[in-house]
């Protein structure tokens, strides 16, 4: 009888890299991805170059981006990309023939409702993360992109000016765009592997040879040092981004497998360690489950800013930012001392994606609406609604002791570091108690490590009793 292949080198997309999965000891799934984007770098770099918006036109540079973007998502995740186009053509004929009244709220209501049942199926055909990388993750970036640009459309075409907030009236698109326009948007070959989520008026300034000089007249770029208007290059960001992304994926190569999250469920685990061993074990599975996405994001990053996009203007000090597109801010994670901070520099782009479409919109309780739609967006695994809905629980809870807290602390220095010690101390470990069940997935290893400390606190004291 013939050995069934080994799950780790299992994929859905193409198995012409299976040899280098086999050699590296990696899941195929995850070097398609891995390789997907290094060539996906490697043409961000050349799209630069050889089709800047001064050698080719604004059709030329959507064709090319849209072009390689379906050959990745098709290498990567084979038939299942057939997802990703459906729901873009779908989408595309509502923002052409539905009302501008009612286009928003279409869109949202297909592309959540479509991205679900792909969870769904995902569930049935994967089961509980047979595969990392799969179609689902490309699927919900492009439909953060097809919620925002509807949002955006309405807001531009369908209400008053007057009606607008800052934001909204900066972001605001005033004419629906043509399919090429929007096939380029939702499916580019920066941005269909990993992400991240942009504006959809950022990126048609990107395309036509806008973006830099838009975002340099956002600021007083003369006051900076700089007697023209200059041409800042994204090399230095790349090479800096690539050197997080080689720490991160080094980290994660030896972390990951050094420390696995069911350890927390283990039975012996549970039984014969103390409460700040089994505490501290779960802040350093926290910490080694954060270079994966560390690794995907800033890489990710990197992939635009080859090519040119992210730029955002000149800071305090005039240096170039590109940081446009980033989704998180390393050091204010590992420093944060509020839930808050934290979840600001963690996932940026998908956070403000949820603040543009439901917090600023939301009608009552739009912190909890937020951590819902979070929870719907990243799938129907119970271990994400058990996240989700603690984090409104820690939001809440943290937001009410900081504001009846923090001012005693501020008399003195003492005393303000003190204070920051402790909120840093409680903030990660809130987050590790937190993301536990969004790593565990299932229900019955949730309860478990919920009920854990209430079940060996009850044996402790029902031994102290029986000692008595």
């Amino acid at each position: 009888m013939a050995e069934a292949p080994s799950l780790p080198y299992r994929t859905t997309g193409s198995t012409l890299l299976h040899p280098l999965s086999r050699l590296l000891g990696i899941p195929l799934d995850q070097v398609n991805f891995v390789a997907c984007q290094l060539f996906a770098l490697l043409a961000a770099f050349w799209f630069r170059i050889y089709l800047s918006p001064s050698h080719a036109s604004s059709v030329v540079r959507h064709a090319f981006a849209t072009l390689f973007g379906i050959y990745f998502a098709v290498f990567c995740f084979g038939w299942y990309s057939l997802h990703i186009f459906i729901l873009v053509m779908m989408s595309y004929g509502i923002m052409n023939l539905a009302s501008i009244s009612n286009i928003h709220r279409y869109s949202f209501a297909v592309a959540i409702g479509y991205l679900t049942l792909c969870h769904i199926s995902r569930l049935c055909i994967f089961h509980y993360g047979i595969l990392t990388t799969d179609f689902s993750g490309p699927l919900m970036i492009v439909t953060q992109k097809i919620t925002t640009l509807a949002f955006q459309v309405h807001d531009g075409i369908g209400r008053q000016a007057e009606d607008l907030t800052a934001e909204q009236s900066r972001l605001a698109v005033k004419r629906r765009p043509s399919l090429l326009e929007y096939l380029s948007y939702l499916l580019n070959f920066m941005s269909i592997i990993a992400g991240p989520c942009s504006n959809y008026k950022d990126y048609i300034a990107f395309i036509e040879g806008r973006h830099v000089h838009m975002k340099l007249l956002e600021v007083n770029w003369k006051q900076k040092g700089y007697d023209r208007l200059p041409d800042p290059s994204p090399t230095g960001a790349v090479a800096y981004k690539l050197c997080i992304t080689l720490v991160s994926l080094l980290l994660f190569l030896t972390l990951t497998k050094s420390f696995p999250v069911t350890y927390i469920i283990d039975n012996q685990f549970i039984n014969k360690t103390s409460f700040m061993s089994r505490l501290g074990y779960l802040y350093v599975v926290t910490q080694a489950s954060k270079p994966k996405y560390y690794f995907a994001w800033t890489l990710a990053d990197a992939v635009n800013n080859a090519a040119g996009y992210g730029f955002n203007g000149v800071d305090e000090r005039g240096n170039f930012r590109w940081d446009l597109l980033s989704n998180l801010n390393i050091w204010n994670i590992e420093t944060a001392t509020s839930f808050k901070v934290y979840l600001e520099n963690w996932n940026i782009q998908t956070a403000a994606w949820l603040k543009r479409v439901c917090y600023d919109r939301a009608p009552f309780h739009p912190t909890a609406l937020t951590f819902i739609l979070s929870a719907l967006w990243h799938g129907i695994y119970p271990g994400y609604y058990f996240t989700f809905l603690t984090g409104i629980l820690i939001t809440l809870a943290a937001r009410a002791i900081r504001n009846n807290c923090r001012h005693y602390f501020l008399s003195s220095e003492p005393l303000k570091v003190i204070y920051d010690i402790i909120t840093w101390l409680v903030t990660q470990l809130a987050v590790c108690y937190t993301v536990a069940p969004f790593v565990l997935l299932a229900v019955e290893p949730t309860i478990k490590f919920y009920k854990q400390n209430i079940s060996r606190n009850e044996r402790e004291r029902t031994s102290e009793h029986k000692l008595y």
